[in-house]
């Protein structure tokens, strides 16, 4: 199979988890000098692909500044996204008015490759209905896109109706990591085999499973550090995407530089993994599947429209850390320290967060849940 990003490293720069000023939170402006140096480091190694997407608050701004106002536009990649899920947009004009916005966000001219943001069977009709499809491959046909596919999360039969209903699909963007690959839920691998099927190039997102498999319980860290005491945990995971033979880039949402070099020293020269390597995977998931942990990627879809604006991801990270290391009264004092103005309790219960959730979390369930035990 063709690979579709022709050169640079099979490593992409996820800018949807960019650095911040301040205590970090999402209201908290980005740092740019931060962010420039990490996009500058990137492409020194050899890195070309960049991902960003309308609905990244910020992000296609802060593209603009850190990467196309800096680099010649034939020296990278960019692919940005178009979301008309109901959370993201009220109407098809709002919908096809986003490819515009974001190449006047960006300045970058034309993007790479251009996404059809979050497909799932929710969603996929307002897809067809506000003409998006044909929409997207006027938009290459005008040279403002030079490929086009789709971002998904769903089960793999919904995927292979979608391909087999637009074969003009370029490439799949899909939500592969160790934990997910055989989750009946996820589908990773399911969703990766429709793919292959259907002859579609994979372009990987949340191999870190949102920072989840870079922050271990100790039991399975320690399977890691046994193989390989000077490998991170994450890039065990970067890495397992990366193998993958249909896989074309693996996207990592760095957050600071330390990040960057860490997966530089292991994709700048990349080897996939032995089949001991695999062995070593398989038994950190086994103590890892033990914690029972919310399935949160921090992707952030659910934070925008919230009325009484909760920060979801980082009180569900909060929740997370207590289920994984245990020390009720230390992670009480975190989450009341750092949620002290709006907490899990706030919320009303409105669903609009849930209906956001590419995960399909029951976010007001876990909300409610959060607060009787950290509050």
């Amino acid at each position: 199979m063709e690979n579709i990003v022709k050169d640079g490293l099979k490593l992409g720069f996820g800018l949807m988890r960019l650095p911040r000023l301040g205590a970090g939170s999402e209201k908290d402006p980005f740092d740019m000098e931060q962010t420039k140096a990490m996009v500058d480091r990137f492409i020194a190694a050899g890195g070309k692909y960049f991902d960003t997407a309308y609905v990244y608050t910020g992000s296609e701004e802060a593209t603009k500044e850190a990467l196309c106002d800096r680099y010649p536009r034939d020296s990278y990649y960019l692919a940005s996204k178009l979301n008309a899920t109901d959370w993201a947009v009220k109407s098809k004009e709002e919908a096809l008015a986003q490819l515009e916005i974001s190449l006047e966000r960006t300045g970058a001219g034309y993007f790479d490759f251009y996404l059809l943001h979050s497909l799932d069977h929710e969603c996929v009709d307002r897809y067809e209905d506000y003409g998006v499809w044909d929409f997207v491959w006027d938009a290459k046909a005008k040279g403002l896109v030079k490929h086009a596919g789709i971002s998904f999360h769903d089960t793999a039969d919904v995927l292979d109706k979608i391909l087999t209903d637009h074969p003009e699909t370029e490439f799949v963007q899909l939500q592969i990591n160790y934990l997910d690959w055989e989750d009946p839920d996820v589908q990773s691998r399911a969703c990766y085999e429709v793919c292959v099927k259907h002859n579609k190039p994979v372009i990987v997102m949340e191999p870190v499973r949102g920072g989840l498999l870079a922050n271990l319980p100790e039991r399975a860290t320690e399977v890691f550090k046994e193989a390989d005491p000077d490998a991170s945990t994450a890039s065990w995971a970067v890495r397992f995407a990366a193998s993958l033979p249909n896989v074309s880039v693996v996207l990592s949402g760095m957050s600071t530089i330390e990040q960057v070099e860490d997966n530089l020293s292991y994709m700048q020269d990349f080897k996939p993994l032995s089949d001991e390597e695999r062995d070593v995977i398989n038994r950190a998931l086994e103590a890892l599947l033990d914690v029972d942990r919310i399935p949160c990627t921090a992707c952030r879809y659910c934070t925008p429209g919230c009325p009484m604006e909760i920060d979801i991801p980082r009180i569900f990270k909060v929740m997370n850390n207590y289920k994984i290391y245990g020390d009720l009264e230390k992670y009480k004092e975190i989450y009341q320290r750092r949620f002290k103005d709006v907490k899990a309790s706030d919320c009303i219960q409105c669903g609009q967060c849930e209906g956001a959730c590419p995960q399909h979390l029951p976010i007001v369930e876990l909300l409610q849940e959060v607060a009787a035990t950290l509050e």
